[in-house]
């Protein structure tokens, strides 16, 4: 087993094409995703995605599909995967449309993928030279016009990386390709509001949730707070770094932009306590 697929109301086998030609997802990238981890055959915080699933669909204008059906759709996938599985994608997109921008009538194609996958622990991270919008029409939406972040993330894979690091247009840090960023100085891990144009992750928030009911000092702060330029501080030994994401959970890193990082004391706190607590409960 490599994939399991569900469309159309029915698992697929993975010859199959189950994406028409003129559907806006492929035409345009007019859709929205949610990515989650699979352990033990089931989706780690599967109601938080798809609470949000809904919401950036309708932040996109895109018809709703009912959770009941999606919820069946994974539930589907899952059991045909069975405890091969590590990781799961939930894509929405507009439809079949015309070639162009403006969208037709036509109902949601709803696609549900899962295949085995389990992120590194650790990360290594570059920066990058482009910005994120944090004015743009879909700022904070998950959605699958994902070409800037296949670019930086072949960047950053160029040079030996598996992340990249965008600032926004003010120069302040924002967030990764497919990851929210936390700075860790002076015994705190801090990170950018959803100001700054990252986007809300299930695992940044979490993380912030058990982190303020546990005492552990990991807090969001005004995206000011954290200039881009204070990533030469951290190449400098002056602090570290850690990501999170639904299929890394907390992950330090540990080299930016070549320069090895040392795993700062609350980061490894961080981690620990993530793992902890997503174990007792698979959809906190």
């Amino acid at each position: 087993m490599t994939l399991v697929i569900w469309a159309g109301g029915c698992l697929r086998d993975e010859s199959e094409p189950v994406i028409g030609a003129t559907d806006h997802g492929l035409m345009v990238g007019d859709g929205v995703f949610e990515t989650c981890e699979v352990t033990g055959g089931r989706a780690f915080a599967l109601t938080r995605h798809l609470q949000r699933l809904e919401a950036n669909a309708r932040a996109l204008g895109l018809a709703p599909v009912p959770t009941d059906e999606v919820r069946s759709a994974v539930a589907a996938v899952l059991d045909a995967g069975g405890a091969a599985l590590g990781r799961l994608r939930i894509t929405v997109t507009a439809g079949p449309g015309p070639m162009g921008s403006g969208r037709g009538d036509s109902a949601p194609t709803l696609v549900v993928v899962a295949g085995p996958g389990r992120a590194a622990a650790t990360a290594r991270v570059v920066r990058v030279p482009w910005a994120r919008n944090e004015r743009s029409a879909i700022v904070g939406l998950k959605t699958t016009s994902y070409a800037e972040n296949v670019v930086a993330l072949a960047r950053a894979v160029a040079a030996g990386a598996d992340e990249a690091l965008f600032a926004n247009t003010r120069d302040e840090l924002c967030e990764g390709t497919g990851s929210n960023v936390f700075v860790e100085l002076d015994g705190e891990l801090l990170t950018p509001s959803l100001e700054s144009g990252c986007l809300a992750g299930i695992s940044r928030a979490l993380l912030l949730e058990w982190a303020a009911q546990d005492g552990l000092p990991v807090r969001e702060v005004d995206p000011a707070h954290l200039p881009y330029r204070i990533l030469d501080d951290i190449s400098a030994g002056r602090g570290a770094l850690a990501l999170t994401s639904s299929t890394r959970h907390v992950a330090p890193v540990v080299s930016l932009d070549g320069v090895e990082l040392a795993v700062g004391a609350v980061s490894r706190a961080a981690r620990e306590l993530f793992r902890e607590r997503a174990a007792l409960d698979v959809d906190p």
